[in-house]
């Protein structure tokens, strides 16, 4: 399911009632705390033996969610728009001082989180942490750069509106976010782009984007002492606190629920959704078996072999969970003729009772467990893979031995365990279907004529 969100997640407390409070030493990653004169934190991992530095850093709760009604895609706009000039640099100066250092520079906005991403050689790293500064603390906002930027996002979504996966997406959020800021459309819609202005981005730049919200994540040759001296260089200026404002939680549409977009498509676009569980819950691990062995796997899941690989009804089919600061879903997705979407809704229905009714095979929950403790050293071997976990335990304010407090609760895990976990993410009697294509037929539907948050 091509939903347009990002997962994150709220405090995690299952680490302090499970596990010992005193077990902070990450046997898997060695990461440093480094804090700094102006009460700046960051994780660190260091290694001498590589010329590179990557950083990674967010503000926490400053995403699209905190954009007006009538505005949306500020933040997407003032990601866009962060590298395109600042202090005597113009758009094209500041482009050209990356290319020629060899920095990769880049900012993003999620639903919950705006943050951003820098990766030098360590020969040029006086540049780009001076070119990070300045973007954060003195941009241009140049009429020109913000113009190609509304124009750029105008054509992406003009595009869009022809993508059935995109047209599902919207559907899916506006359906199980409504009411909700998450519902509205993060990348801006049609008329509210063009009412974006340069006091607009600066408003959000100075007001959403401060100290008290930083979290940064490091890794590669750099020291400790040094990357303490460069976060007071380039976020000490930034302001000491934010005015972002607490959002309530999402509330999961009552009642199982068919909505429909119709579009004469010969493949029909399907989404499932059930109220997900959160990354706090002592139960997470055991559903991330359970995701895995539904359709998490790809190849080799249930979904895949019943739907794909038995009768051909699909390319691919793929469950997930995602987590938001406001609300949590078990999500599948796929797409298949559109006369056959009947018989696929049926199939899905089945592989979740069965899963909710009997429990995995000792083969497929031992497959689970080595898979996903196994894959994770896949993700380390990489500056950049580092850092981006470092980021995510951030996020998730995760502790720093969270890698080893993962394995042991995977580990642990029994037939059992992923039974009950099936039971109450797999509630027949909550599920929402999401579908772009041909009017479905012999099934409850409410149809959606216009998608909202697009003009």
């Amino acid at each position: 399911m091509k939903f347009l969100i990002t997962p994150i997640a709220v405090i995690i407390l299952t680490v302090l009632t499970v596990f010992p409070t005193g077990q902070t030493h990450a046997s898997i990653l060695d990461i440093q705390t480094v804090k700094t004169e102006k009460n700046i934190t960051a994780w660190l991992v260091e290694d001498q033996t590589v010329p590179v530095v990557s950083m990674k850093f967010s503000f926490k709760g400053a995403g699209s969610i905190n954009d007006p009604d009538d505005k949306q895609g500020v933040s997407q706009l003032l990601s866009n728009t962060l590298d395109e000039g600042a202090g005597d640099l113009s758009a094209k100066e500041f482009q050209a001082a990356l290319n020629d250092n060899s920095i990769s520079l880049s900012f993003s906005s999620s639903r919950d989180n705006f943050g951003g991403s820098l990766k030098t050689l360590v020969k040029y790293q006086d540049t780009a942490f001076d070119l990070l500064r300045l973007s954060l603390t003195q941009p241009l906002f140049e009429k020109d750069a913000l113009r190609r930027m509304k124009e750029s996002n105008i054509a992406r979504i003009k595009s869009n509106m022809s993508d059935p996966e995109w047209l599902e997406a919207r559907l899916a959020n506006a359906t199980l976010f409504k009411n909700h800021p998450y519902a509205r459309n993060s990348g801006g819609t049609l008329s509210s782009l063009p009412k974006i202005t340069a006091q607009d981005l600066h408003q959000k730049l100075k007001g959403q984007l401060g100290r008290d919200r930083l979290i940064i994540a490091v890794a590669g040759n750099i020291s400790a002492t040094d990357l303490a001296r460069r976060l007071d260089e380039v976020f000490g200026d930034l302001p000491e606190t934010s005015q972002v404002v607490p959002m309530t939680e999402a509330q999961f549409p009552d009642g199982e629920l068919i909505v429909q977009h119709v579009k004469e498509i010969p493949q029909t676009v399907i989404g499932r959704a059930y109220p997900g569980i959160s990354i706090k819950s002592p139960d997470y691990f055991k559903a991330e078996i359970l995701n895995y062995i539904l359709g998490g796997a790809g190849f080799g899941s249930r979904l895949t072999e019943s739907i794909r690989e038995q009768r051909g009804l699909t390319y691919g089919i793929f469950s997930d969970l995602s987590e938001l600061n406001y609300a949590n879903m078990l999500t599948i997705g796929t797409s298949t003729r559109s006369e056959k979407v009947d018989e696929v809704l049926s199939l899905i229905d089945e592989e979740t009772l069965k899963l909710a009714n009997e429990q995995v095979t000792p083969q497929e929950l031992a497959e689970a467990k080595s898979y996903l403790v196994g894959s994770v050293p896949l993700g380390l071997t990489s500056t950049d893979g580092i850092a981006a976990m470092m980021m995510g335990f951030q996020s998730y304010s995760l502790p720093q031995n969270y890698l080893d407090i993962r394995d042991e609760g995977i580990k642990a895990a029994t037939r059992k365990d992923v039974l009950d976990s099936a039971k109450v993410l797999l509630d027949q009697k909550k599920k929402v279907t999401i579908l772009v294509g041909r009017a479905l037929e012999n099934r409850p539907v409410q149809f959606v004529e216009k998608l909202p948050d697009i003009q």
